[in-house]
């Protein structure tokens, strides 16, 4: 059974319009997910990005055509200048975190959850009682908010660190451990299908 490391921020357009493609590949392939929330700004530092607040007016400008053209595409609601962004990331990372060590609920849809929130619900997801919401809201225990917070902070810490060595660059990325072939883009999902296809 392959396993699919899924690397992304809790704050990337691009991870909110892979909605639940992944998960609903994995199921019909018998993959597993580990998902590894991290730290998407200090991933642009490490690995030669640019925070979008530095980019160039154009490829700023080209970014939000992609994306209301993708969410178009894929008829997803999509809010190009939410009320909350960019926001802490750690806060809904750990809850991520602690709800996958904790198990018993829709953790692919928590993911999406708090990505919609960002970019369709103009949440705070930085808040503790959105992330409370969005816990409750698939399955979890809302009081994973306030537990766990150290091993959360560690792991986050640790997933941006393996991400580097991985040869990780952006979000969403996606890692097939059995054969390190490596995806990036929610437009690559298909390949990652194509992929798993072949293991």
């Amino acid at each position: 059974m392959a396993n699919i490391d899924y690397y992304f921020g809790t704050i990337s357009p691009w991870a909110y319009l892979a909605g639940d493609r992944l998960e609903r590949i994995a199921g019909r392939h018998g993959a597993t997910i580990t998902y590894k929330p991290l730290d998407l700004l200090q991933l642009f530092d490490r690995t030669g990005g640019v925070r979008p607040a530095n980019r160039h007016p154009s490829r700023m400008d080209y970014r939000a055509q992609e994306l209301t053209r993708w969410a178009d595409h894929l008829g997803m609601a999509l809010n190009l200048k939410p009320a909350h962004w960019p926001v802490n990331m750690a806060p809904s990372s750990y809850a991520i975190i602690a709800a996958q060590q904790a198990g018993g609920g829709d953790l692919g849809g928590l993911v999406q959850g708090f990505l919609r929130a960002v970019w369709a619900e103009d949440r705070d997801i930085s808040d503790d009682s959105i992330i409370r919401d969005v816990l409750a809201g698939h399955g979890f225990d809302p009081a994973l908010t306030d537990k766990g917070l150290f091993v959360g902070a560690e792991t986050y810490g640790r997933n941006l660190e393996q991400a580097v060595e991985a040869g990780v660059f952006g979000s969403p990325f996606y890692v097939v451990q059995a054969s390190g072939q490596k995806f990036w883009g929610q437009d690559r999902l298909d390949f990652l299908d194509r992929h798993l296809g072949t293991l």
